[in-house]
């Protein structure tokens, strides 16, 4: 798990659009598993296994749960049903409300959402733009504790989180983005004993 801390405008979710395709790089080139896909549009880039979960959820509300999990695998040329099986099994809940309407369920459950839509490519690299966005606390722990078994079953997560203490302690390492310059990096846990971010992003 890699997060990247940042105030607003630093450039945390303009660079996970780059990496992703939705936006150009105007310079430098991006390498994912030795592939530059600098020039790459974002539907062949999640074919080579890296997936984006964006800022706000964004899941169809007029599609069912299932409907939403199918979209995430259309790269695929056959909806790959053991991946579905083992969204479910991490996240029983979506299991249970598979036939209803994705715009119907709580702020959490469609995070959850467009977290496992995301997981349906199968992805090496998984980003998360802001996930606790606008969740209640327990849903938070919730959401981290799902983050971290995804590490446990091998996915390498990419994370722009405002809640930098939740983020910085389950974090292998981090970086702190000012003016999209990376001003410091770091261990996650290193970091929290950082009297510049204790101040700037833990309130201490």
């Amino acid at each position: 798990v890699v997060t990247i801390l940042g105030a607003n405008g630093a450039g945390k979710t303009t660079t996970l659009q780059t990496i992703s395709g939705l936006l150009k790089a105007k310079s430098g080139n991006i390498i994912f598993d030795k592939n530059d896909i600098t020039k790459c549009e974002a539907h062949d880039i999640v074919t080579l296994g890296l997936s984006h979960s964006p800022e706000g959820r964004r899941v169809f509300g007029t599609l069912s749960v299932e409907e939403n999990l199918m979209m995430g695998a259309y790269t695929l040329k056959n909806h790959d049903k053991e991946t579905l099986a083992w969204i479910y099994n991490i996240l029983p809940r979506l299991q249970e409300r598979k036939k209803q309407l994705a715009g119907t369920l709580s702020g959490g459950e469609q995070q959850m959402l467009a977290i496992a839509r995301a997981l349906m490519s199968s992805p090496k690299l998984l980003m998360l733009d802001e996930p606790s966005l606008g969740l209640a606390p327990k849903i938070i722990g919730e959401l981290f504790e799902t983050i971290l078994r995804l590490r446990e079953e091998g996915i390498t997560i990419l994370l722009i989180e405002q809640n930098a203490f939740a983020a910085l302690e389950i974090s292998d390492w981090a970086y702190v983005l000012e003016n999209g310059e990376i001003a410091l990096e770091g261990h996650g846990k290193e970091l929290l004993k950082s009297d510049d971010i204790r101040a700037k992003y833990l309130g201490a």
